[in-house]
């Protein structure tokens, strides 16, 4: 049986997204989500209904299971009734597909009303009971970047068999990025279908990796059809990772990649397929085609990948066979990136998992924001693509890595004893070393007639040196007309790109006052203890995400206020300036000011405020 929470909490959502809904839709009513396509044919009709229904429950945070669950009814009743009734009358041309065809408008319109009653009837008596689920938490991000279009799409089904109401199998998931060339549709029409196509497939229960090769190729031909019908020009490439009980399947087209994070390491899970590739290059010359340098190798001097779904112009040598790998779990495995050619162009497999890893300290294991610093950290390395990343997390990250090897566990025997003496050895190490600073802090007390510090001075940073919490901005996940995010332009420097590296404090020389003096000490000192996982930007927009941020802001300005008292800085040591209390905190650059800031350039020599210079370091 359910637990009575968890339907209290299926209830309590259902409640309100009736209430939101206004439902029933009539002709004419504002859809609460546009399709992205204009035309659905008959094959297609699952596809489209089930992420109609899944990206509008996600909208309002339903739980994955239960949003799977009502996809899956939706879908299964809307199948059952006669769609005929709303299909075009279009004459057949010769040599045309016969595929009946209706409006995706009236299409979507059907699925929000059914969608709508199926969550009335389920409020009365929810049928709907939750398997359990493997751990499968993911951080997921997505941006247009520079591109005047956003051509990625992705899809995630973290409870794949209730989506599909399989019930004689192990618990399955589904994570997948497509990246669109030349129009966003093909990527569309892939995330919407390939899953539907793989789950089809005769050979799905026995052999699902040649069931997803199968997949991709009927994906790719239902596809070029569809491109016929509506004249379209356009292809995508695609990664999919497909998890069965203890067996990862991954199959590819393109230079979309996965890669799995073991331990810590990186385990290559497959080869991109770029036209610069040895077997690939032979592939297109053997067919009649080429592989031309123009800025990057490209396939007769056109597209720089050498398989994809769709690019029905450029057929047989752009070819929709995937290539596929089986990768056995066991257990110790941290986590998969997703992502597409926008992010692993500019950032190695390496970087990405010495980003994660640092995030993940500092934060202790909460996985939020984890996708948006990959992101940032490919669009500061030089990215200018469309960048999608999704990290599938498939253990807890805020738990220790399991012992998993008899190897292992004889070593840990064996070296007890040795690791016994160690640990003694470094506590009484540590014992002496705390003693020193007791009598060096009595010492300083006594001289100074003061008390001991509090752990408020650390920072809000924990013993291990790690802080214990981190504030975030939210991102904008939104694909069309949407305007970068500070969490997009997530700067992991302290001080911003402007200012580190270049701040210089120094005591006696402009008059600060020791406390300001200290507290620009402590300030710099952070600065070079923090790693930065990004490299340095000449400029850019400080997001004010990091932890240390806002008590060396309150240092500062403590340290001012007192100065103030003390008479540093008053009027007979001359005129505050705006300007550089705002150049202090990152908001306006250093160095040479600009014209509209000239204004406050008339500054007096005797001015006690901190200097900036342009080409200092620190």
């Amino acid at each position: 049986m359910m637990a009575a929470a968890e339907e209290k909490t299926f209830r309590r959502f259902l409640e309100l997204f009736i209430r939101e809904m206004r439902m029933p839709l009539q002709e004419g009513d504002p859809l609460p989500m546009r399709p992205l396509s204009d035309l659905v044919s008959e094959d297609e009709v699952e596809g489209e209904c089930l992420d109609l229904c899944l990206q509008h429950l996600y909208k309002y945070n339903c739980p994955c299971s239960l949003a799977a669950a009502l996809a899956r009814a939706t879908a299964d009743s809307l199948l059952q009734t006669d769609l005929s009734i709303h299909h075009l009358n279009k004459t057949v041309e010769d040599g045309a597909d016969p595929l009946p065809q209706m409006e995706s408008v009236k299409l979507a319109r059907l699925v929000f009303n059914r969608l709508f009653e199926t969550c009335c009837l389920w409020l009365k008596e929810l049928p709907f009971r939750r398997r359990p689920q493997p751990y499968y938490e993911t951080s997921i991000h997505a941006i247009k970047n520079m591109r005047r279009k956003m051509e990625d799409k992705h899809i995630i089904i973290p409870d794949f068999n209730t989506l599909f109401n399989i019930q004689d199998q192990e618990e399955q998931a589904f994570f997948a990025v497509f990246d669109g060339h030349g129009g966003v549709d093909a990527a569309i029409y892939a995330a919407n279908h390939l899953h539907v196509n793989l789950v089809r497939q005769e050979s799905f229960s026995q052999d699902p990796s040649e069931a997803l090769c199968r997949a991709f190729k009927l994906t790719d031909e239902r596809f070029v059809k569809k491109a016929s019908r509506e004249n379209l020009r356009c292809g995508t490439t695609g990664v999919v990772t497909f998890l069965r009980g203890r067996t990862l399947y991954v199959a590819w087209l393109g230079d979309s990649q996965v890669i799995l994070v073991r331990r810590g390491q990186v385990v290559e899970l497959m080869k991109p397929h770029k036209p610069d590739r040895e077997d690939e290059k032979q592939r297109i010359e053997a067919l009649g085609g080429c592989v031309i340098w123009f800025g990057t190798w490209r396939v007769n001097g056109s597209l720089s990948v050498s398989r994809a779904i769709g690019d029905s112009e450029h057929k047989p040598y752009i070819c929709g066979d995937a290539d596929h790998g089986i990768f056995p779990l066991d257990g110790s495995e941290d986590y998969l990136i997703l992502a597409c050619d926008g992010f692993w162009d500019t950032v190695n497999p390496d970087e990405a998992v010495r980003v994660v890893s640092d995030h993940l300290q500092e934060n202790a294991g909460d996985t939020t924001m984890v996708a948006h610093k990959l992101v940032a950290s490919a669009r500061d390395a030089g990215s200018s693509d469309n960048i999608t990343v999704i990290v599938v997390f498939l253990r807890d990250p805020r738990s220790p890595p399991p012992t998993s090897t008899e190897e292992e566990e004889e070593g840990v025997v064996e070296g007890e004893v040795a690791d016994e003496e160690e640990v003694a050895e470094v506590e009484e190490e540590e014992q002496e070393e705390e003693e020193h600073e007791e009598e060096d802090e009595a010492v300083r007390v006594e001289r100074d007639g003061g008390e001991g510090g509090s752990n408020a001075d650390n920072g809000g940073k924990s013993r291990g040196g790690w802080p214990l919490q981190q504030c975030s901005a939210p991102a904008d996940l939104g694909y069309e007309d949407r305007t970068d995010s500070f969490t997009d332009r997530t700067s992991l420097s302290l001080l911003g790109p402007s200012l580190e590296g270049r701040i210089s404090l120094t005591c006696g020389s402009f008059g600060l006052s020791p406390d300001l003096f200290a507290a620009s000490h402590i300030f710099r000192e952070r600065a070079l203890r923090r790693r930065s996982c990004v490299p340095l930007q000449e400029s850019s927009i400080s997001s004010f995400t990091d932890p240390l941020w806002p008590h060396t802001a309150m240092l500062l300005g403590q340290a001012v206020r007192r100065s103030r008292k003390l008479g540093y800085g008053s009027r007979r040591w001359g005129r505050r300036l705006p300007s550089r209390s705002r150049e202090l905190l990152g908001l306006l650059p250093s160095g040479p000011l600009l014209p509209h800031m000239q204004r406050y350039s008339n500054q007096k020599s005797e001015v006690a405020v901190p200097q900036l210079p342009h080409d200092a370091s620190i």
